[in-house]
């Protein structure tokens, strides 16, 4: 087993011993920085961290010796954890990726390192990127900051962070009007995750639209079921019959989202919709 066969497997089919691999991985110092990067990719996912792992991330992140794009990764990978532990609490720890006191000295960390100015500005974005997977107070204020800056990576960075971190509907509508791609893909995901109603207009022109680009359909799908469930069987029925197994599936979970079936306007009384009896002759 090596890093480059886990890539073509899926997370929850990662052999025994993944974990270790990667752990042995993050601490040699031998290891080539494609590997280093490839390696705190991998370890970020739920399905292997643990207390070791993120432990390892950390002290990468906090590590000035370390490339800047390795630190970058390694603040990323901390978020998953976060989200599981702020999701699950630590009331069955069998049941959380990380204990609760390492929950809470990565959230510490990740804080003072933001705050360093001394910290290149590209891992700093990271930070706020993943520390808001498990809000804190001081968040909101950093993601205003870092939207009112003018600099357009951390008003990227800022939107990413709007998905997670409540109050900035009139920012997030702003951001779907953005020439940036980037900027609009965002928007919609934070739109989609904090129920902005008077962003259907834009979600619901994305998703009829067929020039949208993939990434951005597949956001706008996703943010249908969110921002207007009851809707969502008759603004996105249509792509069920999409070419594209990726758009069906997302169709798919955006209904399950929304708690329709893709059946329901079906009559039962109906012999139309009733399957052709292939019976004897």
């Amino acid at each position: 087993m090596n890093l480059r066969t886990l890539t073509d497997i899926p997370p929850w089919d990662w052999p025994e011993g993944t974990g270790k691999l990667l752990l042995d991985t993050l601490r040699n110092d031998a290891t080539s920085e494609p590997d280093l990067l490839l390696a705190a990719e991998l370890a970020g996912d739920v399905t292997v961290i643990d207390d070791e792992l993120a432990e390892e991330l950390l002290s990468i992140l906090c590590s000035s010796d370390k490339a800047e794009e390795v630190r970058a990764r390694a603040a990323i990978s901390l978020g998953p954890a976060l989200e599981d532990g702020d999701t699950h609490g630590f009331e069955e720890p069998e049941y959380s990726a990380i204990a609760e006191r390492t929950f809470d000295k990565i959230q510490a960390s990740l804080r003072a390192l933001y705050k360093d100015e001394g910290v290149p500005a590209n891992v700093r974005r990271r930070i706020l990127e993943a520390s808001v997977r498990a809000q804190q107070d001081w968040h909101t204020a950093a993601v205003r900051a870092a939207y009112a800056s003018g600099d357009e990576s951390w008003r990227l960075t800022a939107v990413f962070c709007m998905r997670f971190v409540p109050g900035f509907s009139e920012q997030i509508l702003e951001a779907l009007d953005s020439d940036n791609e980037d900027m609009q893909y965002e928007a919609v995901l934070a739109a989609g995750s904090q129920e902005v109603a008077a962003a259907w207009p834009h979600v619901e022109a994305l998703v009829t639209w067929s020039e949208t680009p993939k990434h951005l359909l597949l956001a706008a799908i996703a943010a249908v079921a969110s921002i207007r469930p009851p809707e969502a069987l008759a603004t996105l029925g249509d792509l069920l019959d999409s070419e594209d197994e990726d758009v069906v599936e997302a169709v798919q979970e955006a209904l399950a989202l929304a708690e329709v079936s893709p059946y329901e306007d079906d009559d039962p009384d109906d012999p139309d919709d009733e399957p052709d009896d292939e019976g004897d002759a």
